[in-house]
């Protein structure tokens, strides 16, 4: 019997496009070749879908980002099937075959945030992760959160400013937000590996943070500052009825001086620390364990999630957000939280293939 064929996607056209680079390198290097057939397809800055070079480069090399080589051969994607069509400049357009389950490592607007969710959901293929309802809802932080408070799960205060509160009342936007109290933190709504976010502590910082995070989005969240430890914990879909499980939870540190978490803390060297399991009580571990199921259920979460908190000095838990495709190098907080439970890397992405395998097509 064949293998089954297994095309991991990475790369896309926002600021993540190297995150995304990052974690398919470890995916690729972990899948089973044995087990399945895999295609590598970069999905270039400029939106070109392409054959993964062989010399495709995955990492941060002296500190330079990896984006999508498009010298391999342009793809495409026929309506209404999954099969995959090779165009190489001046030669015969080549079928590759059809593809069994897409494994997209990807993150961002235009890729986790259900628009290639919706694109394989047409062509009626298999894929890794959430739908596109929880897609979408997980990558837009301000809808993300009125679901969550909908469910009865805990979340801190905000304040959402669109583009044109912000172009046309921008006094009415300042003045919400400074009930908020100082500091704050502002944030793009739909961008992730914290990109765009920065602290304000007086209005005019505010502002320069807005404009800030407008570059990546004209949605901007801002949020009130919560004193607190991150907390956070990795879910998982159960093969078979079984509900979602969640990891031992895992306390993240920014080191070097940092006061929060941005992409050079996330992704840059000995820039972050992460102590597993987390330094907390047992029943408050049990309690952030249940949230985060709880939170993954709400948004009807498929494959994996990661959940994040934050713990309070007073012991209270309030949940920051959802990735419903985190980072995910070998190294990425979710990963580790499951190497910690019991369930190595490879064992990860091989159960997160055999769950989007057993997966029907269409409405589910």
């Amino acid at each position: 019997m064949s293998k089954p064929r297994v095309a991991v996607v990475f790369g896309g056209r926002n600021s993540e496009h190297a995150v995304s680079l990052m974690g398919a390198g470890s995916v690729l290097d972990a899948i089973d070749r044995s087990k399945y057939e895999v295609i590598p397809i970069g999905i270039a800055q400029d939106g070109r879908w392409v054959l993964a070079a062989s010399d495709q480069r995955f990492a941060i090399e002296s500190g330079e980002l990896p984006v999508v080589d498009t010298s391999g051969a342009a793809l495409a994607l026929p309506s209404g099937g999954s099969s995959l069509v090779a165009y190489d400049s001046g030669s015969i357009p080549v079928e590759l075959g059809s593809m069994d389950v897409v494994f997209p490592v990807m993150h961002g607007p235009f890729a986790e945030d259900g628009t290639i969710q919706g694109l394989l959901e047409m062509a009626g293929v298999r894929y890794v992760g959430s739908g596109v309802l929880a897609s979408a809802v997980g990558m837009d932080k301000a809808y993300m959160k009125t679901v969550m408070a909908a469910a009865g799960l805990p979340t801190g205060r905000y304040v959402v400013v669109r583009d044109r509160d912000w172009r046309l009342d921008r006094g009415r936007v300042l003045k919400e937000a400074e009930t908020l109290g100082w500091p704050v933190f502002v944030k793009p709504a739909r961008a992730g590996s914290s990109q765009g976010i920065s602290k304000a502590s007086d209005l005019a910082e505010l502002e320069a943070a807005v404009e800030f995070a407008r570059q990546h989005d004209p949605k901007v969240l801002i949020e009130a500052a919560i004193a607190g430890r991150e907390i956070e914990c990795a879910v998982l879909e159960s093969l078979g009825d079984e509900p979602p499980v969640a990891s031992v939870p895992g306390e993240v540190r920014v080191e070097g001086g940092q006061e929060f978490f941005d992409f050079e803390a996330k992704y840059y060297p000995d820039q972050m620390s992460l102590t597993v399991p987390a330094d907390i009580p047992e029943e408050t571990a049990a309690e952030l364990r249940a949230l985060a199921v709880r939170a993954f259920e709400a948004l009807d979460c498929e494959g994996l999630a990661r959940v994040d908190f934050f713990y309070t000095p007073d012991g209270e838990l309030v949940l920051n957000e959802i990735n419903t495709m985190p980072g995910f190098t070998s190294l990425s907080v979710a990963p580790q939280l499951w190497a910690a439970s019991g369930l190595d890397y490879p064992a990860l992405v091989d159960r997160l293939i055999q769950l989007a395998l057993s997966r029907p097509t269409g409405l589910r």
